[in-house]
């Protein structure tokens, strides 16, 4: 069984991480084509979507890593305006506070500027995307398995399109994380390597837009948590709001 069938059928029997053995990827190039592999499999080619992770400092020392990493996102794992998920679908659920976008136009893949990739951005939004940690430690799992499984990637639910775009202060909006009524996190979307958009001309000369052939039309993009990953531990109401953005709510039953 190759790395990719492997790792789909853990999901699939809803456990960890798993043993790849010899099949597992031995650096990030290798990670990225496992996971293309896994998009395949499941069906996901093209992609409705992406996920930046790491764009935040604090999130890459969380993760251990050095650089931001995406992962591809499948339609069936996102929701719009409420998210309702099943708590017990996943190994260690968790959510993080999101700026999501839509994608009005392509975006080839290849080296971009916040300035280039703006004109191509329809919608901006709150948004919130479901993470599970199938990895128990995942440092020792290592960049590379991380990008294969989609690093973290499990879900999402994304807002409606906030007024006043564009013109909107990304940089200063500011997010917050409640779960069960109480205030987990917060954050400013200048989290996001500065600006937003950075993160996304990032993702648009990423090795996964190359192996995609670059960003479509259509695609939602999530840009990056602007706090630390929030872990559940059982079920309850999440919401994740923006000053500047609106709000979007997911229940885990």
């Amino acid at each position: 069984m190759g790395a990719a069938a492997a790792l789909l059928a853990a999901r699939l029997a809803r456990r960890g991480f798993p043993d790849l053995g010899a099949e597992a990827p031995a650096d990030v190039a290798a990670g990225y084509a496992v996971q293309r592999a896994l998009a395949e499999a499941m069906g996901a080619v093209p992609p409705a979507g992406f996920k930046i992770g790491a764009t935040t400092q604090a999130m890459q020392a969380y993760l251990g890593l050095a650089h931001p990493c995406a992962g591809f996102c499948a339609a069936e794992g996102i929701q719009d305006r409420v998210g309702s998920f099943r708590f017990a679908d996943y190994v260690r659920p968790g959510v993080e506070c999101e700026i999501g976008l839509r994608l009005g136009h392509d975006l080839s893949h290849g080296e971009h500027s916040r300035d280039s990739v703006a004109g191509a951005v329809e919608h901006v939004f709150a948004a919130i995307e479901v993470v599970d940690n199938r990895y128990g430690d995942f440092r020792a799992v290592g960049a590379p398995g991380l990008i294969a499984d989609q690093v973290f990637h499990a879900g999402g639910v994304t807002g409606a399109p906030a007024s006043g775009w564009p013109g909107l202060d990304l940089p200063g909006a500011l997010g917050r994380v409640l779960v069960d009524g109480e205030e987990r996190g917060r954050g400013l979307g200048e989290a996001l390597l500065g600006h937003p958009l950075d993160a996304l001309a990032w993702l648009a000369g990423s090795p996964l837009a190359g192996l995609f052939g670059g960003l479509r039309a259509g695609q939602v993009v999530f840009l990056g948590s602007v706090t630390p990953p929030i872990w559940l531990d059982g079920p309850c109401e999440v919401r994740v709001s923006f000053d500047l953005l609106g709000e979007v709510s997911a229940r885990f039953a």
